[in-house]
């Protein structure tokens, strides 16, 4: 009987021993939680912690009254941040600017019902601001709000954008992200300072509280912006 120390992290070190060295082969099933904790010597609990945490770093797949599998091909997962982008421009060793452009009710449109799957027409809180670096545009925010997260009346985004409001105020279950280059039309170009047709960085996100959507942002950065990230 193989014993470990009767915490999750210790459970999962097992664990991943194990498939790293073959013993839990790619795709194969895994024993039961009951039968894992038994031989390890822990409460079922831990053992379901541990796994679960295999799974979301993509070592496990886990398939409700199918058991746990290797993953066939195991894959590290990344863990993405939303970026606060004051934060951001002030990392880059630039004061960073705001400007509130835009705030009012206004009826979603279709694009926007779909990412975040409303049934109907009820009008949403949008707002655009623009993000400033030393002076110069840095980057556009263009944002849907469900009101109920952030009421017109009782939060307000003259000075704090609603991009750090809701990092700071708004934890969010899941969400979808999309990042891609988009030529500039009349409106980003005049905003952010830049060439009719140039290429933006842009970034769609959706973030939802279970079931209920928080926001849909648009984020478009003035060109030449670069992101970095660690892996």
């Amino acid at each position: 009987m193989t014993q470990v120390a009767g915490t999750w992290q210790a459970v999962r070190e097992e664990a991943l021993r194990r498939i790293r060295s073959r013993e839990w082969s790619p795709d194969t099933l895994i024993p039961h939680e009951a039968d894992l904790a038994a031989e390890l010597g822990c409460a079922r609990a831990t053992v379901n912690r541990a796994l679960r945490a295999l799974a979301s770093e993509g070592y496990l797949v886990r398939r409700r009254k199918g058991g746990t599998r290797v993953a066939a091909t195991p894959v590290s997962k990344a863990t993405f941040a939303i970026t606060i982008i004051r934060q951001d421009v002030e990392a880059r060793g630039l004061a960073h600017g705001y400007r509130l452009l835009d705030d009012g009710m206004s009826a979603p449109t279709d694009a926007v019902k779909q990412a975040l799957k409303l049934p109907g027409n009820a009008p949403l809180r949008r707002l655009q601001a623009l993000h400033l670096a030393d002076g110069a545009p840095f980057c556009l925010e263009d944002r849907w709000i469900n009101p109920v997260f952030a009421p017109a009346g009782e939060v307000r985004f003259d000075s704090v954008s609603a991009n750090e409001w809701l990092v700071r105020n708004l934890p969010y279950s899941s969400g979808a992200l999309a990042f891609f280059a988009q030529p500039a039309d009349a409106g980003r170009a005049a905003r952010l300072c830049c060439p009719e047709g140039a290429a933006l960085f842009t970034v769609e996100r959706t973030t939802f509280s279970d079931s209920d959507p928080i926001t849909a942002v648009t984020l478009s950065y003035a060109p030449g912006y670069r992101m970095t990230t660690e892996l």
